[in-house]
């Protein structure tokens, strides 16, 4: 009876702890889904905002702010490589984060 007992409280406790755990992964999948969904605006952004992007620094962040400046709003992630300093591949990562709107 003893055993029995122990057992049922030790599978309760399991499924306490994986309902528990589903819940946290659930919540944090959220969280970044929303983060996901929020990309920055590369055409209003500022070189503190940019140098946030991962793959862009303060030289090539200011290299964006500048070709904006002087050519106007970039509308592409091909647009995004007539940047000085700024390849395909860099392109396509920094992509992931911003919006060209």
């Amino acid at each position: 009876m003893k055993q029995l007992i122990a057992a049922m409280s030790m599978a309760a406790m399991v499924l306490f702890a994986n309902y528990a755990l589903a819940n946290t992964n659930n919540q944090e999948m959220t969280k970044a889904t929303a983060q996901a969904n929020t990309k920055l605006r590369l055409n209003q952004a500022s070189v503190e905002q940019l140098t946030a992007v991962p793959g862009l620094g303060q030289v090539k962040a200011q290299a964006v702010i500048d070709h904006i400046a002087e050519h106007g709003a970039i509308k592409s992630e091909a647009e995004l490589t007539k940047v000085k300093g700024i390849g395909e591949k860099l392109a396509a990562r920094v992509a992931q984060y911003v919006s060209f709107d």
